[in-house]
């Protein structure tokens, strides 16, 4: 079964410097309907205008990975990391115990749009902690590159939960299949451009929840950049 949540129905918080869309219920926006897929809690979509952020603030218990579209952010956190992340590159923090953290446009001059993803732990009261890792355009290029996973295998980034995540960059016309196990479950995110997913017609910014799909087909309508992710 496949279930679309099309990018006109998300939640959208804006203000003079945020533009964000909420793919499942976050902040203001509460919808008892969207609290999630599985593991996966928060898919936000924010554009932020230069020089902008997010202040200081508090999390606990939530592995939070940031995926940079365009522009550059800048995020500083009570690890005593101070880092930008730039497309190409995928950051987690893992929340864990408590950490306050700030997230800023880098840029002086240029807007930043990027991916803030929240999973849920598969517990909590783990220690605080950061990684950053970059996966250069080419290797992605016409297949499924994991960026993310439980065991950091294939030099991804570590998640506290059983979950791997992919991303594919796709040219025109370009198709890829995934097999999806038995008992697993997918949701996919159009970052860019319009695709078909097993058939369906999709839209950046569109995200699917795949379950009892036992093979993924996406075929790029135009140039296109997508994260799969493959959940318990």
């Amino acid at each position: 079964m496949i279930t679309v949540r099309a990018r006109g129905d998300r939640g959208r918080a804006k203000t003079g410097w945020l533009d964000s869309r909420h793919t499942f219920s976050f902040g203001h926006y509460q919808d008892p309907t969207q609290m999630g897929f599985r593991a996966l809690r928060v898919i936000n979509e924010d554009r932020v205008i230069p020089g902008a952020g997010f202040p200081p603030h508090g999390h606990e218990n939530m592995e939070i990975i940031s995926y940079v579209l365009d522009g550059a952010l800048e995020h500083k956190d009570t690890t005593g990391t101070n880092a930008v992340i730039r497309p190409g590159e995928v950051q987690r923090m893992s929340a864990g115990t408590g950490i306050r953290h700030s997230e800023f446009n880098h840029s002086k001059e240029e807007r930043v749009h990027f991916l803030q993803i929240w999973i849920l732990p598969e517990k909590d009261g783990l220690p605080p902690g950061y990684e950053q890792r970059a996966f250069p355009a080419a290797a992605g290029k016409g297949k499924f590159q994991l960026v993310a996973s439980r065991d950091g295998r294939a030099g991804s980034v570590t998640v506290h939960q059983d979950v791997d995540l992919y991303r594919a960059l796709l040219d025109d016309g370009q198709s890829l299949c995934f097999d999806l196990r038995a008992g697993r479950y997918g949701w996919v995110q159009v970052a860019r451009g319009q695709i078909q997913l097993n058939g369906k017609e999709m839209w950046e910014g569109d995200g699917a929840a795949l379950s009892a799909e036992p093979k993924i087909e996406i075929t790029a309508e135009s140039e296109a950049e997508i994260l799969l992710f493959n959940l318990a």
